[in-house]
Parts: C-alpha cells; sequence; structure tokens
C-alpha cells in the first residue's frame, strides 16, 4: 500500500492514515499503520534490521486523517506527554446526523469488556474525563458538519459523546441505530499541531477528509467561514460567533481564511456565542480597544438564568478575583487583595416557572464576569458548567451555556452605530 507521508525528518513521520485501517497490529491480523510506515522506512532508507517506529497515539479504525509517529526513543517519550497532556492540539471532522448548535461538553466515560466505551458518573470504576467543544461548520440535509476539538483522548470518545447528545456520527455502526450496513464512518483527523520534541518549533499538519459521501454534500470540507458576518467595511468586523469556539484561536483562524488582516479586539467565553468585533487596520484595532477601555462601546448580553432575580432590574457592584489554579474566578461583596471592581446591569425580560431570561450590560469586562456574578447573585446561567447549577441543568437537560452578546453599541472616531445579532440561542 502506498503511504501518503505529510511530514518527514530525522525525528518524526506523519501521515495520512486511510480509514478502516488499523492503528498498529490487532487480532484481525490485517495490515496495520506502524507495520506499513515501518516497511516504509526499511525500504526508503535501505535500512538492516528492525525499525524502530514509536505510536504516539491512535485513530479508531474506522476513522482516517492526520497520524503522527517518533523515529527516536526520544522523540517518542516526549511527544507521548504532549499527547497525554495539553502540549498536542487534535481537530477533527464529523458529520452528525441531526442538527447541532456547538458547545463544551464535559463527561466521564470508561471502556467496556466488549471494546466498546460508554458513559458514566464520575466515581465508577475506570471512569476518565472526557472534554471536548465543538463548533457547527455548515448544515445540510439534516446533517451537521462539525469542528470538533479534543482536550482528552478517550476511546472512542468522539462517537460516543456525541450519541450521547442525540448526535450520533454518520456511518457509525457502533453508536448510531440509524447507521445503515456499507455506510463509512464520518470521522477525520483534519489537523495536528504540537511542537517539535527536539527544536520545539510548532508543527501544523493538516489534511482535508476524502472526496467520498458524506463529505462532499459540504462545499467547504476544513476551513470554511460560515458564522454570519453582521457588519464590515473595510476598517470593522462583526462576526455572530458559533459556541465551542476560542477566539483567539479557532474563531480567528476562520475569519483570516477570508479577512487576513483581522484581528479580535475582545474576547467571549468559548460557549458565549453572538458578536464578536475584529479589526481589520491597525488603527482601527487601536480605536477600538481604546474605546473597550473608555467605555465608549456597549456590550449587551441576553442570558437564561436559573430562577428570577429581585428587583427585575439592577446594577450590581461586586469584586472578582481569579484563581489560576481552578481556572475559575471568585466574587466578593466587599473590596479584598488582588480583586478587581466589577459592574454588571441586569434587566429581567421574561419570567417562567423557575428561569428567567435577563438582558444583561456588562459596564466592566472582566473574565468570565457575567457567569460569575449572576451565579453569585443566586442565578446561575442555565448550561453553565463552570459557574452553574449542575444538578439544575441536568433536570433541564442543558448542556449548552445560554449565554449570549446580542448588541453591540459603538461610539469612537467615525462610528455612531449598533450592532446587533438575532436574539434566539
Amino acid at each position: 500500500m502506498d503511504m501518503q507521508i505529510l511530514y518527514e525528518d530525522n525525528h518524526l513521520l506523519i501521515a495520512v492514515k486511510p480509514v478502516n485501517i488499523p492503528s498498529q497490529g490487532d487480532p484481525s491480523g490485517d495490515a496495520d499503520m506502524l507495520t506499513l510506515l515501518k516497511a516504509y522506512i526499511k525500504e526508503k532508507y535501505n535500512k538492516p534490521g528492525e525499525v524502530y517506529l514509536g505510536l504516539v497515539h491512535r485513530l479508531d479504525r474506522p476513522a482516517g486523517g492526520v497520524m503522527a509517529f517518533a523515529r527516536t526513543s526520544k522523540a517518542a517519550a516526549r511527544l507521548s506527554a504532549q499527547f497525554a497532556g495539553h502540549g498536542a492540539k487534535k481537530r477533527y471532522l464529523a458529520v452528525l446526523c441531526g442538527e447541532g448548535n456547538g458547545g463544551s461538553f464535559a463527561d466521564y466515560i470508561r471502556k467496556e469488556a466488549n471494546g466498546t466505551a460508554s458513559l458514566c458518573d464520575e466515581g465508577a470504576a475506570e471512569a476518565k474525563a472526557a472534554r471536548l467543544s465543538y463548533a457547527p461548520l455548515a448544515y445540510t440535509e439534516g446533517l451537521t458538519l462539525a469542528d470538533v476539538s479534543l482536550q482528552t483522548g478517550r476511546h472512542h470518545q468522539i462517537r460516543v459523546q456525541f450519541a450521547h447528545l442525540g448526535l450520533p456520527l454518520y456511518g457509525d455502526a457502533r453508536y448510531n441505530p440509524r447507521a445503515k450496513p456499507g455506510e463509512q464512518l464520518a470521522l477525520w483527523a483534519a489537523s495536528l499541531s504540537f511542537p517539535h520534541p527536539v527544536t520545539k518549533e510548532t508543527v501544523l499538519i493538516e489534511k482535508e477528509p476524502p472526496g467520498i459521501f458524506p463529505w462532499t454534500v459540504f462545499e467547504q470540507k476544513t476551513v470554511g467561514f460560515s458564522m454570519p458576518v453582521l457588519f464590515e467595511d473595510g476598517r470593522l468586523l462583526a462576526v455572530d460567533k458559533p459556541a465551542g469556539m476560542e477566539v483567539e484561536e479557532k474563531l480567528t483562524e476562520l475569519v483570516n481564511a477570508r479577512f487576513p488582516s483581522a484581528r479580535p479586539c475582545h474576547r467571549l467565553d468559548a460557549n458565549t456565542t453572538g458578536v464578536t468585533l475584529f479589526a481589520l487596520t491597525d488603527k482601527a484595532y487601536e480605536e477600538i480597544t481604546q474605546g473597550m477601555e473608555k467605555r465608549s462601546i456597549e456590550k449587551v448580553y441576553r442570558c437564561v438564568v436559573k430562577g428570577a432575580p429581585e428587583p427585575a432590574e439592577k446594577i450590581c457592584r461586586a469584586w472578582l478575583k481569579k484563581d489560576p489554579e481552578a481556572a475559575k474566578v471568585a466574587i466578593f461583596d466587599k473590596e479584598v487583595s488582588g480583586a478587581k471592581e466589577i459592574i454588571t446591569e441586569y434587566r429581567v425580560e421574561e419570567r417562567f416557572a423557575d428561569t428567567s431570561i435577563l438582558s444583561v450590560k456588562l459596564v466592566t469586562g472582566r473574565t468570565h464576569q457575567i457567569r460569575a456574578h449572576l451565579a453569585h447573585l443566586g442565578h446561575p446561567i442555565l448550561g453553565d458548567d463552570k459557574y452553574g447549577d449542575r444538578e439544575f441543568n441536568k433536570s433541564k437537560g442543558q448542556k449548552i451555556q445560554l449565554l449570549r452578546a446580542v448588541r453591540a453599541v459603538i461610539r469612537i472616531p467615525g462610528y455612531g452605530m449598533t450592532i446587533e445579532a438575532p436574539k434566539t440561542f
């Protein structure tokens, strides 16, 4: 079998794993990637004896895409540590059955004796944390093309977590009851990024999925600018950010594919959706960021919270302090050392039995301000896994954080305007 090599040096070998080829030898006895690539090295370099090649990560047999191997034991040890931790960034494309809205999800997963995997409680035997985020790139014919980022690498993780969300992967014979015989699992390792084990320079390798169904029903397979542009005039760009995307990483990458000079002017949490501002020139970047600091740009959000705050409209003041170890912030009613003042204004738009919809204005813009401040007031955002009420979220079947930036009122030189995104979640 001819192997498609994407990157090769004295320390690394990165190749495309075809679908239905095992990552390493298994009881089937079929040709596997590790054996095939050893044969490739042996032939290319006329090496006598046994060839060393280290397996540092795996792809499910029916999945295909970018796969990295180590050519030395030192590289293998360093790469294995990166894949086990957060040094390597793995991005997948998946075709989901149904329409997914994006988001970040944390579950616990365990491998069963029969080779499948299942979600389980945190305290279950052999339970391991499983975290991923995804963003929809395109929709068609009841399918979603999803851009998936893995924070952990568990057995069948992507397939199990999406099946649990009611969005099983197309062609997944194990976890999708609607899959038909002969369909190919639509899961593709689209890109891999990590520091080189020796030079420390970033290695970024990307590869589009094969031109077969269901990938062919989507016009843009890997990098596509799918979120709506709300405003653009050559200086300022505003887009409607989907859930599951970090502004400074994937969102900026997608924006730059169409607007190469665009720079993000502010951040939204990965699971917060809505109006996001980019500058298209250096001068515009300076003006917009200064406008943020001077509060000449007003940001308005909409969210669903537990209960209903009293009074129905209020300007709330508190102090926020970051806790880097917990990757969270703490809120205090009085000034404490190291904390920064926050001011959050809310108004109840609509009340329901045990939830309400709020309109929220940020007077200050701190890390996780809205989420943490509302939770501190006793009204956490529905679907918020970090600051929210997990049992309440579970009772509502809500895993996606319902917080959306719906409006930016801009009053800076050359602009006196309001940019709005649809209010729906």
